[in-house]
């Protein structure tokens, strides 16, 4: 039996809206639609899709904090809203933009409540101190109040706080939102590394399709509350024919540079933008461009999720 189970869950919301000077209608809202998927153990699955889609209503079912208006959905053999808090002790939570520690408190002090609270052992919780502190560089602000860290540093807390009971489950909503590069690289190494040494299975939502390349081997995309898609993100790529974008500083301005399998799409002076297929390596692209050209500098930019997606609704019924 897969860890998460979600066998046609549908969530729908009742909202008044205001017509004319004194009336009122009601509307319902279909946040989610007939959801199918279950994960399996130790698999960490992106679950993606634009703003509105769906993700955080799906998450907050998943918890138990939001009760399916229909279907059926079980984590860890339990149903979410009616065994919650035995759930909890099994299962791990970070939203990017909410803490769940303590503002006012220092760092160490937070996650020593956080082992009274689930009841950690005392011999368990000083190991995964230990390995926490060191893989995600936490001892410098141990003993910082949470309220004076920075985005960066919070995060790493709100990330060991949500894996110091030994979850079998975590759910990831937006983990590397507002980071840096080195904080985001740094998140990514140790949430890797993570899945692999101790099996925990990741659902992590995001709008960073960096984070799903480096991260997970499977793609879920939901949109309007219906999952679209489910494979790998070179398939999801190929479906919807995204490109990514190729941005060329040349030393001289000079012709539209050509290279085989990219398209110039734009030239500003030294600087060209070139597209290419999204499940293609940038590699052979970057090496005969380097090869044949004067090259000052060269950056990526991956197609936003957003892109992806109205692809897919922009192929036409031939191209599948």
């Amino acid at each position: 039996m897969s860890v998460i189970e979600v066998q046609g869950v549908s969530r729908s919301f009742v909202v008044r809206r205001k017509v004319g000077w004194l009336g009122r209608e009601r509307e319902t809202v279909h946040a989610v639609r007939d959801l199918h998927f279950g994960v399996e153990r130790g698999e960490m699955v992106g679950y993606i899709g634009p703003n509105g889609a769906g993700k955080s209503t799906t998450i907050k079912m998943l918890t138990g904090i939001l009760v399916p208006t229909s279907g059926r959905l079980t984590v860890a053999g339990m149903v979410p809203s009616t065994q919650r808090t035995a759930l909890a002790r099994r299962i791990g939570v970070v939203f990017g933009q909410r803490t769940t520690l303590w503002w006012d408190l220092p760092l160490r002090d937070s996650f020593d409540l956080l082992r009274r609270i689930y009841r950690i052992p005392d011999a368990r919780y000083r190991a995964n101190m230990a390995t926490f502190t060191e893989l995600l560089d936490l001892a410098e602000i141990l003993d910082t109040p949470v309220r004076q860290l920075s985005l960066g540093q919070r995060m790493r807390g709100d990330i060991a706080a949500a894996l110091l009971h030994d979850p079998e489950v975590v759910y990831l909503d937006e983990p590397t939102i507002g980071l840096d590069v080195i904080s985001k690289s740094s998140l990514r190494d140790f949430l890797r590394e993570t899945n692999r040494e101790r099996g925990v299975t990741i659902l992590l939502t995001t709008h960073d399709l960096v984070d799903i390349e480096q991260l997970c081997s499977r793609v879920m995309v939901i949109d309007k509350g219906s999952l679209v898609f489910d494979g790998s993100l070179d398939g999801l790529h190929a479906l919807g024919d995204a490109r990514r974008t190729l941005v060329v500083d040349l030393v001289e301005p000079g012709e539209p540079i050509r290279s085989l399998g990219a398209d110039t799409v734009k030239v500003e002076g030294p600087r060209q933008w070139l597209t290419f297929a999204a499940d293609t390596s940038a590699a052979p692209l970057v090496a005969d461009i380097a090869r044949r050209y004067q090259v000052a500098d060269l950056s990526i930019l991956e197609p936003s999720i957003e892109d992806v997606i109205k692809q897919m609704y922009t192929r036409t019924p031939r191209e599948g």
